[in-house]
């Protein structure tokens, strides 16, 4: 475990979105520790619906020469998530907050607008897990119902918070999810399993560029009523 023990509002005000990771090893027992920390997480008639794959070395590195072949090759309608993530039209004020942070995100890397390649290479990074040396891919049973995926928000959470005890970092990347296909090849992931959520964990690079973003978040006051 990390010698500076950081309480749990430290650890939610620290977490963020890491996309550049250092090339050194994660414990097993940091693993461990994580999942069975997350393995308390509430879950809708404690039904517990997770299951979680942990990829690293040789499998993680044939899951990333997959999908970049696939997005090399493929044709993009191929490759689909079997749910819908993101609202087909965006509207405000979930637009301007999108924008915000890919707008920030590029301007940390010094990647133009217009410069469509290099953001194409900066998103296939998500499939080379931002140089972390563990990822994860976190699935439920699909025949499960809509309110299981709050269930999957909450594991996930607990795995984030719970790499933050650690000294680790995580980023949460729902693009795996649009080639599920292709994971499935190098995964025992059974036909009723549906892949929720993929992420990356490791150690931050804090001097790479990508990782000076951090976005904004809204005020208590802005989303919340208190009424006595």
């Amino acid at each position: 475990m990390s010698e500076t023990t950081i309480s749990a509002h430290e650890a939610l005000a620290t977490r963020r979105s890491v996309r550049r990771f250092l090339d050194r090893p994660v414990l097993q027992e940091s693993v461990l520790r994580i999942l069975r920390g997350a393995a308390q997480s509430p879950s809708g008639h404690n039904i517990q619906p997770w299951k979680v794959y942990v990829v690293s070395g040789v499998t993680k590195q044939k899951v990333t020469d997959s999908i970049l072949d696939a997005v090399a090759n493929d044709p993009e309608e191929m490759h689909q998530p079997e749910f819908e993530y993101y609202p087909s039209e965006w509207f405000e004020p979930y637009l301007g907050r999108r924008r915000e942070v890919g707008s920030g995100l590029y301007q940390c890397l010094g990647i133009a607008r217009d410069d469509h390649e290099a953001r194409t290479r900066q998103m296939n990074e998500n499939f080379r897990f931002f140089g972390a040396p563990l990822g994860m891919f976190i699935t439920f049973d699909r025949r499960l119902a809509t309110g299981t995926f709050m269930d999957i928000g909450m594991f996930l959470q607990s795995i984030f918070i719970g790499a933050r005890a650690e000294g680790l970092d995580t980023c949460g990347q729902a693009i795996f999810t649009w080639y599920h296909r292709v994971i499935r090849q190098h995964l025992p992931i059974g036909d009723n399993e549906l892949l929720a959520c993929g992420l990356s964990l490791g150690f931050a690079d804090h001097d790479a560029p990508e990782n000076g973003l951090i976005a904004s978040k809204l005020s208590v006051e802005s989303f919340t009523t208190f009424l006595d």
